[in-house]
């Protein structure tokens, strides 16, 4: 088991290696917008391209026919610079982050500020709204599964599929304008848009139901069917059937042993489904300007910061695989006979 943990760790490591890379050079390869702001922070961002070797400044006045990418005009004083090669920088950026954890400064959102520490001002924010969507979500998933499993074919189970049918295929993005309109401008009980910082922690409270409500609702469907499908086949197994005979009540096999060996294949998807909501919810974000990571990758592509975009990238990147990783490594500590497979 510790020998292949460690080759999925070092195959997380190199995929992430070649996803990161071939961002990097594909961005690099777009055209590179001039910075906003005076010239002595156009300055400022152009040296540290030069400090992180991904320019290089060319000393004036041009000669006859000399070509730069840049020209910056600093009070009749103008100063000239020009992009490395494409693999030039690629070797200097895998310089700086393996060896001083650098990746570069924001041109356009944040100017000259690092975009490491943007993206973690911004992280924590996701990071407890999915959290919480998660434990709303997983509990009620479970639930309606169960019921629907037990009640197969009877009323509680139709309206339950039927539900599950309805919101399953409803994007997130979508039922968030739904939820908006009716809670926040016809009821008018939630606020419509996040909240600024320093107001009632009532506030900062409401601020979470509307974004919550959106992300959780498909998960929710997605467990409620994965539940239902899973119990009830166990239910109809012959194990079950034996254990009956035995004389086990109903709900001493449903408890004891249908719901265990149920949770097999579904305990890995709440990984899974955790990783589906934090991707689900950029655009969420960026529609209910909830100034999280997710709104910003979109913001950061929107305006070609490409230095925030790769960050946020390589965030995304690490945590999609890692989760991964969770998930096949979670099989074999619900399921013993994987751990006694791979022994053998």
């Amino acid at each position: 088991m510790g020998k292949y943990i460690l080759k999925r760790v070092g195959l997380v490591f190199v995929t992430a290696f070649i996803i990161l890379s071939l961002t990097f050079i594909l961005m690099k390869l777009l055209p590179m917008d001039r910075p906003i702001g005076l010239a002595p922070d156009q300055l400022r961002y152009y040296n540290t391209q030069v400090r992180l070797g991904y320019m290089v400044q060319v000393q004036g006045p041009l000669m006859p026919g000399q070509t730069v990418d840049i020209t910056v005009n600093d009070g009749g004083k103008l100063y000239y610079y020009n992009q490395v090669p494409v693999m030039r920088q690629y070797l200097s950026w895998l310089r700086n982050v393996i060896t001083r954890w650098d990746w570069g400064v924001s041109s356009r959102l944040e100017r000259n500020v690092p975009a490491i520490e943007i993206i973690a001002r911004k992280l924590p924010v996701s990071m407890k709204l999915n959290i919480i969507a998660l434990f709303v979500s997983v509990p009620l998933g479970f639930l309606f599964g169960i019921i629907a499993a037990l009640q197969k074919n009877k009323l509680p189970d139709h309206i339950i599929s039927t539900g599950v049918m309805i919101f399953i295929s409803i994007p997130s993005f979508v039922f968030i304008t739904f939820l908006m309109l009716f809670f926040a401008y016809k009821l008018e009980w939630l606020p419509s848009q996040w909240p600024p910082e320093g107001l009632s922690w009532q506030m900062q409270a409401k601020a979470y139901v509307i974004p919550v409500m959106a992300l959780s609702f498909g998960t929710i469907a997605g467990f409620t069917r994965y539940t239902r499908a899973e119990l009830t086949e166990i239910m109809s197994s012959e194990f079950l059937l034996l254990a009956r005979t035995k004389g086990l009540t109903k709900r001493q096999t449903v408890i004891r042993h249908a719901l265990r060996n149920s949770l097999v294949p579904i305990v890995p998807m709440i990984i899974g489904q955790f990783i589906g909501i934090l991707s689900g919810s950029m655009i969420l974000e960026a529609l209910y300007g909830i100034p999280g990571i997710g709104s910003l990758f979109v913001t950061a592509i929107t305006n070609k910061d490409y230095n925030v975009v790769m960050v946020d990238m390589a965030l995304y990147t690490t945590i999609g695989l890692f989760a991964g990783l969770l998930v096949d490594l979670s099989y074999g500590i619900v399921d013993p006979r994987i751990r006694m497979g791979a022994r053998k």
